[in-house]
């Protein structure tokens, strides 16, 4: 595993992201993402980030039911395997809520260089957050984990 495994929150990191993605801006011709209105460019930004709010609360929310750990940095203190609610559509609802807001956020930027940073805090994730995540939770769940990747998908 990467040092950099389970040491930034991911708040941060979709954070960090999203300035990269702002700086990009910088450095490419102006070429509109798509060439929308704004009623519709913000319409589309404002669904988008209510998507996110609902995958990244719906996963925090199913965590409480459960009563185990939301602290995506320590996976390993996890008291229960949560599979119920949003988890049945997706195995990371709160990244993928991460990654829409961002793509709400390439969006508002009208930038298709932009995209660059979804990809890349996606990427990210995957291979420093969900990869060591689920490591961890075989460890702790065993085949339950296992059986349970098998049904759902990582992202939807």
């Amino acid at each position: 595993m990467s040092k950099l495994s389970h040491k930034i929150p991911p708040p941060i990191v979709a954070a960090l992201f999203g300035l990269i993605m702002w700086g990009l801006t910088f450095f490419e011709p102006s070429i509109e993402l798509l060439p929308l209105n704004f009623t519709i460019r913000v319409s589309l930004v404002g669904i988008l980030i209510l998507g996110g709010l609902f995958f990244c609360l719906s996963g925090v929310i199913s965590f409480r039911k459960a009563k185990t750990t939301v602290n995506p940095l320590r996976p390993e203190t996890a008291s229960a395997l949560v599979t119920s609610g949003i988890y049945q559509v997706t195995r990371n609802p709160m990244y993928l809520g991460f990654a829409l807001i961002l793509t709400a956020w390439s969006f508002y930027l009208t930038s298709v260089v932009s995209l660059i940073g979804v990809f890349g805090y996606m990427l990210y994730i995957q291979m420093l957050q969900i990869v060591p995540e689920e490591l961890a939770l075989i460890k702790l769940f065993g085949e339950e984990f296992k059986a349970y990747q098998k049904k759902v998908r990582r992202w939807i």
